[in-house]
């Protein structure tokens, strides 16, 4: 059908795959904050977070079996061994996404649970309005809101960006060094290791940046009540972005991974079978690749910096964000408000 298919349904379950994890996480909401209000959401966080080891380890058995592919293709060793790590990183990507999938069920809690220390925070501090609450009618705290639900997007496009460029950066420097190889010349991976090592470093900077003052600097400017609907906005939107580039990730790497097991599992077919048109297949009879295992390529290119780098930082996103007003909440209830004060 081609990459346009393959993209659009890959996003389709993405998209769907929020529904169950969200009704979950909101049913576990209300049923903590029932029994024990913001002290027993932090508790169900922290149950959440119990299961962390186990979390970490099929997080990280994805990356293991990838990097095993890898050493088996760069040690020359036989076709087979990369067949069997190829369906064990099929397996990791789903793994992948269950570790993550607690990571971002945790991540809400946790913000949810520092969102609620923020406003006693302010509360605190707030001379005079010691029965300080959240109002989204209000609309300083309705603009945040707003703009909140905005800056998980701005992130990942900053994210997504940095990834774009490294690997133009990488493909441009692979490109002259087949050229300098055909000289004569030794490759040299440690350049490639260093423009990846370098992007991963420099290009952080802003979405970092954005992390940090987004928050510090709405409170300061447009008072508290606009950084109440900033948090707001960010966790509502963000874990939303965070399931769905998970899981759309995985399910397009794990598409073009179908593309080659098929392939591989057709070898001993005849010719007629081989060409059912029901099979998908990665070459052609002139050994080409097909047009499906092309499609499925793009999937995997597109859907890399959404389940490895955009995805997995909108966690950090939304912790750091409460984090930062936690920490400056204090300072804003009583200096906040320098162009907006209500």
């Amino acid at each position: 059908m081609g990459a346009a298919p393959n993209i659009i349904l890959g996003m389709a379950l993405g998209y769907s795959s929020t529904i169950l994890p969200i009704v979950v996480i909101a049913i576990t909401i209300y049923i903590s904050f029932t029994f024990a209000g913001m002290y027993g959401i932090a508790l169900a966080a922290l149950g959440m977070l119990g299961c962390l080891p186990v979390a970490l380890a099929i997080d990280g058995y994805g990356p293991v079996a990838d990097n095993a592919g890898g050493i088996s293709e760069m040690s020359g060793l036989d076709s087979s061994v990369r067949d069997i790590t190829d369906k064990l990183d099929a397996a990791g990507n789903t793994t992948a996404a269950i570790g993550k999938g607690f990571a971002i069920g945790s991540a809400c809690l946790v913000s949810l649970s520092l969102f609620g220390a923020y406003i006693v925070r302010v509360a605190e501090n707030s001379h005079g309005d010691a029965d300080y609450t959240v109002n989204v009618l209000q609309p300083t705290t309705f603009a945040g809101l707003i703009v909140g639900a905005m800056i998980p997007y701005a992130f990942s496009a900053m994210t997504m960006q940095a990834v774009g460029d490294a690997a133009t950066e990488m493909i441009n420097e692979i490109k002259s060094q087949f050229i300098e190889m055909k000289k004569g010349k030794p490759s040299n991976p440690d350049r490639c290791v260093a423009i990846s090592t370098e992007a991963s470093l420099k290009k952080m900077i802003a979405p970092g940046a954005l992390v940090i003052f987004t928050p510090f600097l709405t409170g300061l400017l447009f008072s508290k009540n606009a950084l109440n609907g900033l948090l707001a906005g960010i966790i509502v939107s963000g874990i939303q972005i965070a399931f769905s580039f998970s899981n759309t990730g995985g399910a397009w790497d794990n598409a073009k991974k179908s593309i080659e097991a098929s392939y591989l599992s057709t070898q001993a077919l005849n010719e007629e079978e081989k060409a059912a048109p029901f099979l998908f297949k990665k070459k052609d009879a002139n050994g080409n690749p097909t047009e499906e295992f092309k499609a499925a390529v793009v999937g995997d290119t597109v859907g890399d910096p959404l389940k490895d780098t955009s995805g997995p930082s909108i966690n950090i996103l939304i912790k750091l964000s409460a984090i930062t007003s936690l920490i400056f909440g204090g300072f804003i209830a009583e200096h906040g408000g320098l162009i907006i004060s209500s």
